[in-house]
């Protein structure tokens, strides 16, 4: 099991924590990055609206899965329904089709307590 590249992603629709190895045969994990999402600047138009909101979450899914390189499996946490979002995205990649995905539900919690709960879900 050492080595697999595990990581671990608690987001919620503006913000994202990764963490995962250093290198895979680490037994530690730690944060790899942190990551803001644009805010969706308001438009009268409604289209245009859905449409710049679809394109700033493709982008942020697309910033967070690039700290993701060779994952064989991920663990995807948060709040609201983003992360269900970023696993079906990360379904849809060719890179990531034979990753092993699970998600869960959690509220924000500091980098450590991330790690621990991450560490946690794959011991």
């Amino acid at each position: 099991m050492n080595n697999q590249k595990q990581f671990g992603v608690w987001m919620d629709s503006h913000h994202a924590t990764v963490v995962g190895k250093e290198v895979p045969e680490s037994d530690s994990m730690i944060v790899i990055s942190h990551i803001k999402g644009e805010d969706n600047t308001p438009n009268s138009n409604e289209k245009h609206s859905n449409n710049n909101e679809k394109t700033i979450t493709g982008k942020f899914f697309k910033e967070i899965a690039t700290h993701l390189v060779n994952a064989t499996d991920i663990h995807v946490t948060g709040t609201g329904q983003v992360q269900e979002e970023f696993i079906h995205y990360l379904a849809d990649s060719p890179q990531f089709k034979n990753a092993r995905k699970e998600d869960s539900t959690s509220n924000k919690m500091s980098d450590e307590k991330l790690i621990e709960f991450i560490t946690a879900k794959f011991s």
